[in-house]
C-alpha cells in the first residue's frame, strides 16, 4: 500500500495525535487552576456521572469527598468542572484510540472477515460488561470480565499474526494498552491526592501515546528525509535533553505549588526566588536545547528536505524560552505555565518525528 491509499489513515493518526495534545493542554489549566482535586473520587465525581452544578446538588455524604481536597475543603463548582471537562477529554481520547486500534486491525489484516466477527463479538462482551456493572449484576459482570479478557487477548493475538503490516498493528495495540495504563494512573493520581511522582509518571506516559502514531504515520509516508550523521546524532541528544527539561519542568512546578499554597496563592512575585536548586539546573540546562537547536538549523539550512523542520524547531525553542523569561520577570502569570509545557512538549514530538523520519 502506497502513501495515497493510507492517506485517510495517516489524517486520522494526526488526530489522534493532536487530541493527545488537547488533553495535555486541558491538564495544564488544571494545574494553573489549582483543579485536580476538585473531583475527589475517580471515575466519578462526588459519587456522580455528571458532576453538579450547585452545593445543593451534593450527595448527603459530600463531607467524606471534600475532606480529600488540601485546597480549601469547599466545593467550588469551576474547579470542579474543569477537572470533569479534562477527564472527560480523556476518556474521549480513549475512545479515538479504541476505534484507531479497530481500524488498524481490519484494515492491515490479510483475514479481515474473521477479523471483523471476533471484533464484533468482542464489542459485544464488552457491551454486557457495562450493563450488568451499571444493573450491579457483580456475578455476571465478572464472568462478561473474564470472557472479554480472554476474547480480546486472542483476538489480539490473531490480529498481528494475521497483519500484512504487523508493525501498525503492534504499535496501534501499545496505543491501546498505554491509553489505558493512562487511565488508571489518573485514578492513582487522585487515589493518592496529586502525589508528584505520580503526576510526573502521568505526564510522560501522555508523551508516549503522543508519538506513538507518529511510528505509525512515518512507516506509511515516503517523503524520508537525508541529512549528515551528525544533524541525525544530535536530533538523537536533543531529545534526550528535551525529555530531561520536561521531567524537570513538572518538578519545578510542584515546588511552585507548594510555594503558592504556602502563601495562599498570593505574592507571585516571591515565587521564583523561593524554589530550590531543581529550578536553576533546569533554567542552566535550557541553554543545551537552545545551542541544540541553533546547531539543527545552521547544520540542515542547506537541506531542503529538512530546511522547514530546522525553522520549526528553532521557532518552537525561541517560543519556550519566551515564556520562560516571561514567567521569571513577570511573576508567573498563569497562562505561561500550560503554554510553556504544552510547547514543549510539541518541541519534543518535533524532534522525535524528525529523528523517525531520517533515512
Amino acid at each position: 500500500m502506497n502513501e495515497a491509499s493510507n492517506k485517510s489513515y495517516i489524517k486520522y493518526s494526526w488526530f489522534i495525535m493532536g487530541f493527545v495534545f488537547l488533553v495535555i493542554l486541558a491538564g495544564g489549566v488544571v494545574r494553573m487552576t489549582q483543579s485536580g482535586m476538585g473531583c475527589p473520587d475517580w471515575p466519578t465525581c462526588f459519587g456522580m456521572w455528571i458532576p453538579p452544578t450547585d452545593v445543593s446538588q451534593l450527595p448527603v455524604d459530600f463531607e467524606s469527598y471534600l475532606s480529600k481536597q488540601d485546597i480549601d475543603h469547599s466545593f467550588n463548582v469551576y474547579h470542579t468542572w474543569i477537572e470533569y471537562i479534562n477527564r472527560l477529554l480523556g476518556a474521549i481520547l480513549g475512545v479515538f484510540i479504541f476505534i484507531y486500534a479497530i481500524w488498524t486491525s481490519i484494515k492491515f489484516s490479510t483475514r479481515k472477515p474473521k477479523m471483523k466477527i471476533l471484533l464484533l463479538f468482542n464489542l459485544g462482551l464488552a457491551t454486557s460488561l457495562i450493563i450488568f456493572a451499571i444493573l450491579r449484576y457483580s456475578l455476571l459482570a465478572q464472568l462478561s470480565g473474564i470472557a472479554f479478557l480472554l476474547s480480546a487477548f486472542f483476538s489480539l493475538s490473531f490480529a498481528i499474526r494475521y497483519a500484512s503490516r504487523r508493525s501498525l498493528v503492534i504499535v496501534s495495540i501499545l496505543l491501546l494498552i498505554a491509553v489505558a495504563i493512562q487511565g488508571w494512573l489518573g485514578k492513582v493520581v487522585v487515589d493518592e491526592n496529586l502525589s508528584v511522582v505520580k503526576i510526573t509518571i502521568h505526564m510522560i506516559g501522555a508523551l508516549v501515546i503522543a508519538a506513538l502514531p507518529l511510528i505509525n504515520i512515518s512507516k506509511l509516508i515516503e517523503d524520508k528525509i537525508q541529512v549528515t550523521p551528525f544533524i541525525k546524532h544530535l536530533m538523537s541528544g536533543m531529545i534526550f535533553i528535551v525529555l530531561i527539561q520536561i521531567i524537570l519542568g513538572t518538578q519545578v512546578r510542584e515546588e511552585i505549588d507548594v510555594i503558592s499554597k504556602a502563601l495562599s496563592y498570593e505574592q507571585r512575585e516571591v515565587w521564583i526566588e523561593k524554589l530550590g536548586s531543581i529550578f536553576i539546573i533546569h533554567r542552566s540546562f535550557s541553554w543545551a536545547v537552545i545551542i541544540g537547536s541553533i546547531a539543527l538549523y545552521f547544520k540542515g539550512r542547506d537541506i531542503v528536505e529538512y530546511t522547514k523542520t530546522g525553522k520549526w524547531i528553532a521557532t518552537n525553542v525561541i517560543a519556550i524560552v519566551g515564556l520562560g523569561v516571561i514567567m521569571i520577570y513577570l511573576n508567573v502569570p498563569a497562562i505561561s505555565q500550560p503554554l510553556h509545557l504544552f510547547l514543549a512538549c510539541a518541541l519534543l514530538m518535533q524532534l522525535f518525528y524528525g529523528r523517525i523520519r531520517i533515512t
